[in-house]
């Protein structure tokens, strides 16, 4: 019996939020600087995702609780196939946890490093899947900021999708970025010289110039500009104004065309919408509808049957290490300063649940199908909204003011 009963799923309550109990640990697949993700199974659904935890007395005192809000404000709002999607977020008194999308095929970076020749056709789908991210991000006034081969992650079947919106921000009614965001080798020029500059910031061009270089990258192995973190950004507005783009020589004329249009200068000569892509004789027989539908073949498809990450020790003893250890001796000589931004956070953090917002959408189709059925609409409409539960209201932004508190603890600096 006591086997039977073990192999039931859980049920938990709809109400009750998702907590780390509704998962099973699975193992390790990344570890950062203060925070891990791991591949875990929803225990109800069965369903596998991967689950990034963050602790909080780590991300205030490196000084990225506003990061790690922004990142979750806007993934909340956004949802694409090209992307990986937030499905819940929770979190105790330790760490903040973040459900996305399982990707099992690796991101390009690993790969690159793996000694993988992408085919042009592989970086020429690659292109386009991006191409449909970067203009839905665009659409919902959102610049990415770290468009890199790090941050693309394949799918089982070698589907390209954007991921980590740390460094993300909202623009809207023509705000323009000021801050130095971003991975050196693949920021837009217009960013260096809004740093040293002044001058009126910058916007969504700038994802596409780090798409371009990823293009790039991914086709030759290195990238159209060597640059590296430790070059200041002075040497490199010099080198953007005196160094041209080689590319190489077997290349189509048409993709080099597109690469020099994503890899231009001038932000406002630069290629940065779909309709601008459509233009590119390079990609002029593309199905824009089968590439959203992911119908189109991969050029490469990662080998399902290992695991397309170096994990560097198993997740039980990093769970066991990051969420059992003694903070008593720690708890005594912390001060009441980095207390009150924990409170901060413990308040401010913004809890999520997809599958309930997906489950309750559907509900409200499905009633109003009912109710064009009846004939009856308007009497059907008022019984039902007199007898259903109050809609959970959107998630607050951030709370500038009470992040504020904690100084330079809690806030980031500069500006977005």
């Amino acid at each position: 019996m006591g086997a039977n009963s073990s192999s039931k799923r859980p049920v938990f309550d709809e109400k009750e939020d998702v907590n780390f109990d509704h998962f099973q640990i699975l193992r390790a697949i990344g570890k950062g600087s203060f925070g891990k993700v791991c591949i875990v199974q929803k225990r109800d659904t069965e369903k596998m995702y991967a689950m990034k935890y963050m602790n909080k007395q780590q991300c205030i005192e490196r000084d990225e609780v506003r990061n790690v809000f922004r990142e979750l404000e806007i993934l909340q709002e956004i949802e694409h196939v090209f992307l990986v999607n937030l499905w819940y977020s929770f979190q105790d008194e330790e760490d903040m946890f973040m459900v996305v999308d399982l990707l099992l095929g690796g991101d390009l970076r690993y790969h690159l490093q793996q000694g993988v020749q992408f085919s042009e056709d592989a970086a020429r789908l690659y292109l386009c899947e991006m191409t449909l991210a970067l203009d839905y991000l665009q659409s919902q006034h959102i610049i990415h900021r770290d468009v890199k081969p790090d941050n693309i992650l394949l799918d089982e079947r070698g589907h390209a999708h954007l991921t980590d919106f740390n460094i993300a921000t909202i623009i809207k009614d023509g705000e323009r970025a000021t801050a130095l965001a971003g991975t050196k080798p693949y920021m837009a020029p217009e960013i260096f010289q809004s740093f040293v500059n002044g001058g009126t910031g910058y916007a969504f061009e700038v994802d596409w110039w780090s798409l371009g270089v990823t293009v790039f990258e991914v086709l030759r192995g290195w990238r159209p500009y060597d640059i590296h973190a430790s070059n200041s950004v002075e040497s490199l507005i010099q080198l953007f104004s005196t160094i041209s783009v080689r590319t190489q020589p077997a290349w189509p004329k048409d993709l080099v065309a597109l690469l020099r249009k994503l890899l231009t200068v001038n932000p406002e000569h630069r290629f940065s919408s779909l309709s601008d892509m459509q233009t590119s004789p390079y990609l002029t027989d593309i199905d824009w509808d089968a590439v959203y539908e992911k119908k189109m073949e991969a050029g490469f498809v990662p080998n399902v049957s290992r695991l397309h990450c170096d994990p560097t020790f198993e997740l039980e003893e990093m769970i066991l290490e990051s969420r059992s250890r003694d903070n008593s001796k720690d708890s005594q000589s912390e001060n009441d300063y980095l207390q009150e931004c924990l409170e901060v956070v413990q308040q401010e953090f913004m809890i999520f649940n997809r599958e309930r917002l997906k489950r309750r959408q559907s509900e409200g189709q499905s009633e109003a199908a009912r109710e064009d059925a009846n004939g009856d609409g308007e009497a059907e409409a008022a019984a039902t909204d007199e007898d259903a539960p109050e809609p959970e209201p959107d998630p607050e932004p951030e709370s500038s003011s009470k992040l504020s508190m904690c100084g330079s603890v809690c806030s980031s600096p500069g500006s977005c």
